[in-house]
């Protein structure tokens, strides 16, 4: 499990919303792989479009390599808009599925630390648990390493999805006061 570090300044976070056609994803896979640069986390989902999929792809990479393969993915025909976030601009979550070792002696100790994390224990075995957790990659992290001293028999995580924050500012345009 460790560290991913996603906040190293070397990582980028690309929303890419393409056209939900076939073979896209390995276009763009290849595109980055063509580049010499290895994905670190790929998320793919359709949005409230059926036409449509959002990528969000993280890059370990420095910019100024990287730029020419943004600019190669505006040039596909399936990539309707590319928006990068940066540090602290988006809202980032991560899944994780985590099978424990929980016998009699530490199953008391691994729900206390799923309830102080609000994971879920999604299934039951008669000395595993499997636990779901859900958070910013750092919490999916911390997590993570708490709960491996307790045995971890299987784990998958999602990689990272994130979507641009909103705007936060009022409207600037003032109304006119009605006089009495």
């Amino acid at each position: 499990m460790g560290q991913n570090n996603y906040s190293n300044p070397g990582y980028h976070i690309y929303s890419v919303l393409v056209e939900n056609k076939f073979g896209v994803l390995t276009r763009i896979a290849a595109l980055f792989a063509r580049r010499g640069f290895n994905i670190y986390s790929l998320a793919v989902s359709p949005t409230e479009d059926e036409n449509f999929s959002r990528m969000t792809i993280v890059v370990n990479a420095d910019s100024t390599p990287l730029e020419q393969v943004v600019k190669q993915l505006h040039k596909l025909i399936p990539v309707i808009k590319i928006t990068e976030i940066g540090t602290g601009q988006g809202v980032e979550r991560e899944l994780m599925l985590v099978t424990i070792d929980a016998d009699s002696n530490n199953r008391g100790m691994v729900t206390e630390l799923a309830a102080i994390f609000e994971a879920s224990i999604v299934d039951v075995g008669h000395d595993t648990l499997t636990l779901m957790m859900t958070g910013t990659p750092d919490q999916v992290d911390a997590f993570g390493d708490l709960v491996r001293p307790h045995g971890v028999v299987a784990v998958q995580r999602t990689g990272r999805i994130a979507l641009p924050k909103l705007a936060r500012e009022a409207p600037t345009k003032m109304r006119p006061v009605k006089s009495a």
